[in-house]
């Protein structure tokens, strides 16, 4: 018996890559000018549509500092957990941090790391937010029944339920989306809101709560609606505006992001406040206390700058709530933009280092088990340096793999070979990283064969308990292919059993007709690759799994 019911889907859009991928995105505007005190702020993703061009008129406006330079902002758009991961790995050091919230400056700070402790200012709010289609949170009884966190497991526990309520018609399974809550705040949070849920609590949690076995069976629960996960906030809004209402039912994001990303009218994205509560992202400004005193001054000027009216308004304007009291909520924070300002209206207490580092342990165990099947070419025209940066790529992406996920390692050339079939991770971790670095590239493509036998393989395989996915990585056509030709037939085996099926064009001779087909109608992803982004292909399609990637791992 669904008890409040609520949507929420899957993410990760289908966006052919091209060039480097990376979680950061540099953004400056023109040249640094001569003798100029360079802040380099890096700032949560849902923020980019505010502060990109905040930052074009703030260099613009060629502020001074005190010894007579001119404070200049180069912007890194990256989120709050993989930005903590890179400043405690070597990079170097921002002079302004933006994170979602205070606590991820405690957890640099508990990694060794506390340069930005003390000297931060909010600069913008949103609240976290279930971003439902409107027709399917309508069927789910929206607006007139309150829809919960704790809803969403309800669902994943009983198709019947999910099927009553939505009529069939969006889906057989509820498909959850959320950020990796160990590259993203958001992602966080979404699993920290669980635990409040879970527990009736407001206040701020414990390593004691989120440890209880009944949170831990309401957290795996959340987590058995997920289908994959994405890198960053802004990806995710993008996810969920490109690929629509067929491919995605929902996803946890930040308000900011409805609203840029399909919010509004009768087809949008709705935002739904959980009845249980929610978190407020508070954003807050955090200057590098071990920069140079010039660069301080610069970057404080810059928060002030952003805090000032004209600011704000931008802010508000990109679907953020202003933290300047003289710049009243109004549109687009509104019902035509999907949103609601007169919510939440239950708060969470802002989560603690010791809550984001628990539960980030907490969900490795309780999401979902991935049976994944790599796919790799290793036809004649893979020789060289081509299939080199493959081993290394798909070696790391191993690695990362989580110990209850399955692997089935298969590569085609002019047959197909079934290296590990299926096996848990756990078990052939170390001899599956010893596979590929043995893989030798020769012969000729039998691509379709060998997709119909993974498809074969994983009907075989399937289980309420893993979500199914293919990895497909060719750098050329099919030439001698027996059994299988590239049609209908084919696509829906491949994305049969609710299996998410990526593929990467590896280098200009693929077939991106086919590779891309197939991603789109198997709900996952197309990448364009070569030799030097392969292995962020690979980094990325780890996080969408689940992967140890980020802060927590």
């Amino acid at each position: 018996m669904l008890r409040k019911a609520s949507g929420l889907l899957r993410i990760l859009s289908f966006v052919t890559v091209t060039g480097l991928l990376a979680t950061a995105c540099e953004m400056s505007a023109g040249d640094v000018p001569s003798n100029a005190a360079v802040v380099k702020v890096v700032a949560n993703t849902n923020l980019t549509p505010w502060l990109k061009g905040t930052v074009d008129q703030f260099n613009q406006a060629s502020v001074k500092i005190s010894n007579g330079q001119q404070a200049y902002v180069q912007l890194q758009s990256v989120d709050a957990g993989q930005a903590a991961a890179d400043m405690t790995s070597g990079t170097s050091l921002p002079g302004l941090w933006i994170p979602d919230d205070d606590a991820w400056v405690a957890v640099l700070a508990s990694k060794g790391q506390a340069a930005f402790q003390g000297d931060c200012q909010s600069v913008a709010k949103s609240p976290l937010v279930i971003a439902i289609w409107r027709p399917i949170a309508e069927a789910l009884g929206w607006p007139g029944r309150a829809l919960g966190w704790l809803d969403l497991g309800t669902l994943a526990a009983d198709p019947s339920s999910w099927a009553y309520y939505t009529g069939g018609q969006y889906g057989a399974t509820l498909r959850v989306g959320h950020t990796h809550p160990g590259l993203s705040g958001s992602g966080s949070d979404t699993l920290l809101a669980v635990v409040h849920a879970a527990r009736n609590k407001t206040s701020a949690l414990t390593a004691a709560d989120i440890n209880d076995p009944v949170v831990q069976a309401s957290v795996t629960a959340f987590e058995g609606t997920v289908a994959t996960f994405s890198q960053s906030t802004e990806q995710l809004g993008q996810t969920m505006e490109t690929r629509g209402i067929k491919y995605l039912s929902a996803a946890i994001m930040y308000e900011s992001t409805v609203v840029n990303d399909g919010g509004g009218g009768a087809d949008g994205l709705v935002a739904v406040y959980p009845y249980e509560g929610t978190f407020m992202s508070t954003n807050p400004a955090c200057v590098n206390g071990t920069a140079s005193a010039p660069v301080q001054e610069a970057a404080r000027a810059f928060r002030d700058f952003l805090l000032k009216p004209q600011a704000q308004r931008a802010a508000l304007a990109a679907g953020l709530r202003p933290v300047n009291n003289s710049v009243p909520l109004s549109s687009p924070i509104d019902a035509a933009h999907g949103v609601d300002p007169a919510q939440p209206k239950v708060l969470f207490s802002a989560p603690n280092a010791e809550s984001v580092l628990a539960v980030g342990q907490l969900w490795q165990a309780a999401r979902k088990a991935v049976n994944l099947f790599m796919l790799i070419d290793t036809s004649g025209s893979m020789q060289g340096e081509k299939i080199d940066a493959v081993r290394n790529a798909a070696e790391q992406f191993v690695k990362q793999m989580g110990d209850s996920d399955y692997l089935t390692l298969i590569t085609f050339a002019s047959r197909t070979n079934v290296l590990i079939d299926h096996r848990k991770v756990s078990d052939v971790r170390d001899s599956a990283v010893q596979q590929i670095d043995g893989i030798q590239a020769g012969g000729n493509t039998t691509l379709y064969d060998t997709i119909g036998e993974a498809a074969d393989l994983i009907a075989k395989t399937n289980s309420s308990q893993t979500s199914n996915a293919i990895v497909l990585l060719t750098d050329g056509q099919d030439t001698s292919s027996s059994h299988y030709e590239f049609n209908q037939d084919l696509i829906d085996k491949a994305a049969a059993n609710n299996t998410t099926v990526f593929t990467i064009a590896y280098g200009s001779d693929a077939d991106t007709n086919v590779l891309s087909q197939l991603a789109s109608q198997g709900r996952g992803q197309f990448f364009q690759g070569d030799q030097a982004n392969i292995a962020s292909i690979y980094q990325q399609m780890s996080a969408a799994f689940g992967g140890s990637v980020g802060i927590g791992r």
